[in-house]
C-alpha cells in the first residue's frame, strides 16, 4: 500500500513537473532573427523550464502565422499594416494584436569596404535603388556600374527602406533579390561594385555609409544615440505582436523579461539599439 502511494506521488510530481513546461514559438522578421535567437537563448539559460523556438521567414510570414495562430509570437521590422493585418488578426481571435516596442535599429547602406564612398544623401540612395543613378562615378566614386542588392517583398526591411527612402516606388527591376540580410551583406562583401541594405546588427565583411538627410547636411552614422534620437535618417523600432488571446504560462514573463533592462542588454549586446527610458 505504502509503494503504491509512493508510485502515485511520483507521478504526481511528473506530471506536475511536464506541466511547468512552457514552449513558446517565435516567427517573423529575418532582421530580427539573430536578435531573437540571443533572447531565447539567454532567458532559457536562465528558465530550464522553458523552451523557446526561433525561425524567420520575413515579417508578413510571422503576421501570416499569427493569424494562422502556429505562432506565438510575431517578429516585425515594421509597424502592422492598417487595416488588412490588423483586421485579419481581429477575424482569426477576435481582438487586435497587442503590440511590443522591442528595440530601435538604424538601418544601415551597406558596400565594400574597397568602395572609396563614404557617405549618401537620402535622394542619393533612393535614386540608386530606383535605378535612376546607375554608376558609382555619379556619387564620387569610381567609374564602375552600381550592383543592387535588395530583400525579397515578404521582408518588413524591404517595405520600410521602399516606404521610407523610396517613397513608396518600385525597387529598379535590376535590383537581386536575396532570402535575408545575413545573403545581402555577404553579396555586398564579395562585390566592390555592390550596394544594400540591413539591420545595423549585420555588417561583417561590409561598411556602412554616413546618410545625410539633405546636401546641406552632415553624414550621420547609426548609432544609439543618433538613433535614439532621430538623427539617423533611416531609424526605426523592431517589435514583438502577440495574440491577446494567448494565456499560455510563461509568455508573459518572456516579454517582460525582452523589455526589462536584462532583455535590452541583450539588444546592445547584438548590436541593435536599446529603447530609451
Amino acid at each position: 500500500m505504502r509503494h503504491t502511494f509512493a508510485a502515485v506521488a511520483a507521478l504526481g510530481l511528473l506530471s506536475s513537473a511536464f506541466a511547468a513546461e512552457t514552449k513558446i514559438t517565435v516567427k517573423g522578421s529575418d532582421t530580427m532573427v539573430i536578435l531573437a535567437q540571443k533572447w531565447a537563448e539567454t532567458y532559457m539559460a536562465a528558465h530550464k523550464d522553458t523552451t523557446i523556438q526561433v525561425t524567420g521567414g520575413g515579417t508578413g510570414t510571422g503576421f501570416a502565422a499569427l493569424q494562422n495562430k502556429t505562432t506565438d509570437l510575431c517578429n516585425a521590422s515594421r509597424p502592422i499594416k492598417v487595416p488588412d493585418e490588423i483586421l485579419g488578426c481581429i477575424k482569426a481571435f477576435g481582438k487586435k494584436p497587442l503590440e511590443y516596442k522591442v528595440a530601435l535599429d538604424g538601418l544601415a547602406v551597406y558596400v565594400s569596404d574597397d568602395n572609396p564612398v563614404k557617405e549618401l544623401t537620402m535622394a542619393q540612395v533612393g535614386d540608386i535603388f530606383l535605378g535612376k543613378i546607375k554608376n558609382w562615378k555619379e556619387v564620387g566614386g569610381k567609374d564602375m556600374p552600381i550592383t543592387l542588392y535588395s530583400r525579397e517583398n515578404s521582408s518588413g526591411t524591404y517595405e520600410f527602406f521602399k516606404e521610407h527612402v523610396l517613397n513608396k516606388k518600385d525597387f529598379a527591376a535590376t535590383a537581386q533579390t536575396m532570402p535575408g540580410t545575413a545573403a545581402v551583406l555577404q553579396a555586398v562583401a564579395k562585390d566592390k561594385n555592390g550596394i544594400g541594405y540591413g539591420g545595423a546588427a549585420y555588417g561583417a565583411g561590409a561598411k556602412h555609409l554616413l546618410i545625410k538627410k539633405d546636401e546641406a547636411s552632415p553624414g550621420v552614422e547609426p548609432t544609439e544615440k543618433t538613433v535614439q534620437n532621430g538623427e539617423y535618417p533611416i531609424s526605426r523600432a523592431l517589435f514583438i505582436y502577440v495574440n491577446p488571446a494567448v494565456d499560455k504560462d510563461g509568455v508573459n514573463a518572456y516579454l517582460k523579461w525582452i523589455i526589462s533592462p536584462e532583455g535590452q542588454k541583450v539588444v546592445k549586446d547584438v548590436g541593435y539599439f536599446p529603447m530609451p527610458h
